[in-house]
């Protein structure tokens, strides 16, 4: 028994790392934590182990980004309080987030369902070949716009490619990072407002998926598992994080096409 509990204990580690490495690059998170689920024999994870991992997500997120949050934060206020100018672009870069997040916000509550449903690994390589092709063509585009420039038109087409990664095997960085490409953000920009978008939409789900966490019955028996899976996914998606900010300041997001298209056909072979 205790052999089983190491393997397992082994195996929630990996789906951990999996999860890590794939939630902030443009592949999606969840089609790997399937595929990797499927090769350990794991069968399909709850609603409870999702909402585990992408906490893990969220936090580290949260870290690499938390003097931006805090700047943001703290000059928004002092513009509502002071109208003065120097804080304008910060607190408008705040009002591009609400508007970008409204999208995926409303479509989260009204399509919870089908959002929870399993996708079968022909879905997840379709999904991997869409993805592909949308990076296929913005590979060359090099955007001008930056937080300043940026406008309200902007932030809610790039909160509508968010909201189409509510669809199951659609990367959310991928919709969000392509989307503000296409519309004409750099790539700072794009990445920095990917993932603050990502922040509220992530803490929504927490907060709904909450009750439906505290009433998984075998949660006492998973936690060591659990537990470890939170920690090799809070460390890898720092990680993951910081290496894919190195790929979008060199520009090579094209390499993430040839992957799609790889494992999409790998999928489609051996599945």
């Amino acid at each position: 028994m205790e052999n089983l509990d190491v393997i397992l204990i082994i195996k929630m580690i990996v789906i951990g790392l999996v999860q890590g490495l794939t939630e902030p690059i443009p592949v999606s998170s969840s089609g790997h934590v399937m595929i990797a689920s499927e090769i350990l024999g794991l069968g399909e994870q709850g609603f409870t182990f999702a909402i585990l991992t992408n906490t893990a997500s969220l936090l580290a997120i949260l870290y690499i980004y938390r003097q931006d949050i805090a700047r943001l934060a703290v000059n928004s206020i002092r513009y509502i309080k002071t109208k003065d100018s120097a804080y304008k672009s910060d607190f408008r870069f705040v009002c591009y987030i609400i508007i970008g997040t409204i999208p995926a916000g409303l479509l989260g509550v009204l399509l919870s369902d089908f959002i929870a449903e399993s996708v079968s690994m022909t879905t997840i390589a379709f999904m991997l070949f869409v993805t592909g092709i949308a990076l296929w063509l913005i590979r060359n585009k090099q955007g001008s716009k930056n937080e300043s420039t940026m406008t309200g038109k902007d932030a809610f087409l790039v909160g509508l490619g968010q909201a189409v990664a509510l669809t199951p095997g659609i990367s959310r960085s991928g919709a969000t990072i392509i989307s503000a490409i296409a519309v004409g953000l750099n790539q700072e920009t794009a990445l920095r407002f990917s993932f603050m978008l990502y922040i509220p939409v992530s803490l929504g789900g927490v907060v709904l998926g909450f009750t439906d966490f505290l009433d998984e019955p075998d949660k006492a028996a998973l936690a060591i598992p659990y537990t470890a899976a939170f920690v090799a996914t809070l460390f890898m998606t720092y990680f993951a994080l910081r290496w894919f900010m190195g790929i979008m300041k060199s520009g090579k997001l094209v390499y993430f096409t040839y992957y799609c298209f790889l494992v999409g056909i790998l999928l489609l072979v051996f599945f």
